[in-house]
C-alpha cells in the first residue's frame, strides 16, 4: 500500500459538483489519490469538516501605485496574510499604468513586489492610455508573460478610456488572446450628478451612492457588451451590485456575447444605509459602485443562482479609516468626492459570503465552491491546477468547520488596513487550516506561510 506524504482523512470534500466523504492523499505539492483509509506519514482527521479548494481571489488592489504617486496601504504581507486567514490560496490582483511608465516596466515592477506574496498570485495589467506602443507593442508582450487579463475603467478622473479606445482594448486583447475587465460606470453621467450634488450642498458620504445611481452602471454595462460585440472580444464585467446590470448582462449572454460576471459579499450583505452612519464613519463603506438598497441586494441572488453571476470576488481596496493617505487624508470635513474608494475584504471573502448564502439556504456548497474557486480558476486559466479536488491539482485546501460561530472583528485578520465594513458581524463556518501546495499555511487563526511562500502564476492564454 502506498504511504502518501500527507493524509487528509474522513473530510467532506466538496467540489463544484460533488459532496462526498473520502481520504485525500497528498504528494509533495499534488493530489494524487482520493480514496478510504488511506495512509500517510502525516495525517490530518478532517471529520466533520469541509474539505474545499482554497478559495481563488480574482480582485485584489495589494500594494497598487496609483497616479498620484501613493501606494495602496496593504501590501503582499499583509494583504496575503489576511487571505489565508480567511481561506484564500490564490489572488489575482492589479498592475498600474501610471503615467511616465511602459506597461511591460510596470508589469514586472509588480510581479517584483509579489515576491514577499504568502499565497500564489496572478495579475491583472490596467490599462489606462491606448498609445501605439501600449497597443500594438507591449499588451501582447504582457499577454505572452502571462498576464491574467486587461482592466479597463469607465469612469475615474485618471483611468477611464473613451469608447474608441476601449476598442483599441478590446481589439488588441483579441489579438494576444487575453480576457478584459470593465469596470461599468459612466464618467460624465456621475461627473454631472457630482457637480449638482455639490451645488447643492449635499456633501454628505450617503451623497457616494446617490451621485452613482445603477442607470450609470447599466447604462455602462450595456455599452461595454456592445463594444464587445462589435469586436467579438471576451468581456468580464467586475463587482455586479444590483439586479439590473444583472438582467442587462443575462440578456447580453442570451443572444450570445462572451460576456461573464463577478459580484462581490459587500453587495450582497451591506446596504447604501451605511454610508449614513456619523463621525465620517459613513466613508468605510464608500466603494464604487456603491452599496445599494435591501431590495436590490435581495434580487441579486437568483443571478447567482442561475450562473449569470459565476464568480465571487472581494474587490479589496485597503484604505484606512485612521491613516495619512487613507479614507481622511483629505480631511474628515472633505466632500464624499474626496474620499478614497474601496474597502478591505480578502479576509472576509469566504466566511461573509459562506453565511449569507450557505447558512440562509439560498445556494448549495457546491454553488459555494464554484463561485469562490472553480469558476475563478477557469476564468483566469488556472484550472485545474487550482480551483478543485481531483488528482493531478495543486493540494491548495481550506479546512472548514460548518459549525463555527464566529464574531468577526479587524484583529482576526492581522491586516495593515485599520478596519473591517463587517466588524461585530456573527458568522457560521470559518476556516480551521489552509494548505498551500500541500503545505500547512494556516492553522487556527495564526500564520504558518512566511512571506514569500507564494508563487506567480503563469497564465495560459484563453
Amino acid at each position: 500500500m502506498t504511504t502518501f506524504d500527507l493524509v487528509i482523512r474522513n473530510g467532506m470534500i466538496v467540489t463544484a459538483t460533488d459532496k462526498y466523504i473520502a481520504d485525500l492523499g497528498i504528494n509533495g505539492s499534488k493530489i494524487v489519490e482520493i480514496g478510504t483509509n488511506l495512509q500517510g506519514h502525516e495525517t490530518v482527521d478532517a471529520t466533520g469538516l469541509l474539505v474545499m479548494p482554497g478559495g481563488i481571489d480574482g480582485h485584489c488592489h495589494i500594494e497598487q501605485e496609483e497616479a498620484d504617486g501613493t501606494i495602496h496601504e496593504d501590501d503582499f504581507v499583509s494583504a496575503t496574510g489576511s487571505a489565508l486567514l480567511g481561506g484564500t490560496t490564490t489572488a489575482v490582483c492589479f498592475a498600474s499604468h501610471v503615467p511616465g511608465r511602459g506597461l511591460v516596466e510596470q508589469f514586472e515592477a509588480y510581479r517584483e513586489k509579489g515576491a514577499n506574496s504568502r499565497i500564489d498570485f496572478a495579475i491583472h495589467q490596467i490599462i489606462t492610455r491606448t498609445d501605439d506602443q501600449t497597443i500594438h507593442d507591449e499588451i501582447p508582450i504582457v499577454a505572452e508573460r502571462g498576464a491574467a487579463g486587461l482592466k479597463v475603467f469607465m469612469t475615474y478622473d485618471d483611468f477611464h478610456l473613451a469608447d474608441g479606445q476601449f476598442l483599441q482594448v478590446l481589439e488588441a486583447a483579441r489579438k494576444s488572446r487575453i480576457i478584459v475587465s470593465v469596470h461599468c460606470e459612466n464618467y460624465d453621467a456621475i461627473r454631472h450628478l457630482i457637480l449638482r450634488h455639490l451645488e447643492e450642498g449635499r456633501t454628505e458620504p450617503h451623497g457616494h451612492a446617490t451621485s452613482r445611481p445603477s442607470s450609470v452602471e447599466r447604462e455602462a454595462t450595456y455599452r461595454a457588451m456592445t463594444l464587445s460585440e462589435l469586436v467579438d472580444q471576451e468581456i468580464q464585467i467586475f463587482h455586479v451590485s444590483c439586479p439590473e446590470v444583472a438582467a442587462e448582462i443575462s440578456r447580453a449572454q442570451s443572444r450570445g456575447v462572451k460576456v461573464v460576471a463577478e459580484t462581490c459579499p459587500h453587495y450582497l450583505t451591506l446596504t447604501e444605509d451605511a454610508l449614513k452612519r456619523d463621525n465620517f464613519e459613513g466613508t468605510k463603506y464608500i466603494c464604487s459602485p456603491p452599496l445599494r438598497t435591501q431590495a436590490q441586494q435581495e434580487g441579486m441572488w437568483s443571478y447567482l443562482r442561475s450562473g449569470v453571476i459565476s464568480i465571487i470576488s472581494s474587490d479589496h481596496c485597503g484604505y484606512t479609516f485612521d491613516g495619512a493617505v487613507g479614507k481622511g487624508r483629505h480631511g474628515r470635513d472633505a466632500d464624499f468626492s474626496l474620499i478614497p474608494n474601496g474597502m478591505p475584504g480578502l479576509g472576509t471573502r469566504l466566511p461573509v459570503f459562506y453565511d449569507a448564502a450557505i447558512n440562509s439556504g439560498k445556494l448549495d456548497l457546491t454553488d459555494f465552491v464554484r463561485l469562490t474557486a472553480t469558476t475563478p480558476a477557469k476564468r483566469y486559466g488556472l484550472y485545474p491546477e487550482k480551483g478543485t479536488i481531483a488528482p493531478g491539482s495543486d493540494a491548495d485546501l481550506v479546512l472548514w468547520d460548518p459549525n463555527r460561530v464566529v464574531t468577526i472583528t479587524n484583529d482576526l485578520f492581522q491586516s495593515n488596513i485599520d478596519y473591517t465594513p463587517y466588524e461585530g458581524l456573527t458568522v457560521r463556518g470559518w476556516p480551521t487550516k489552509v494548505f498551500l501546495r500541500g503545505t500547512l499555511a494556516m492553522e487556527e487563526g495564526k500564520l504558518v506561510a512566511m512571506p514569500g511562500a507564494g508563487k506567480f502564476l503563469k497564465v495560459r492564454p484563453s
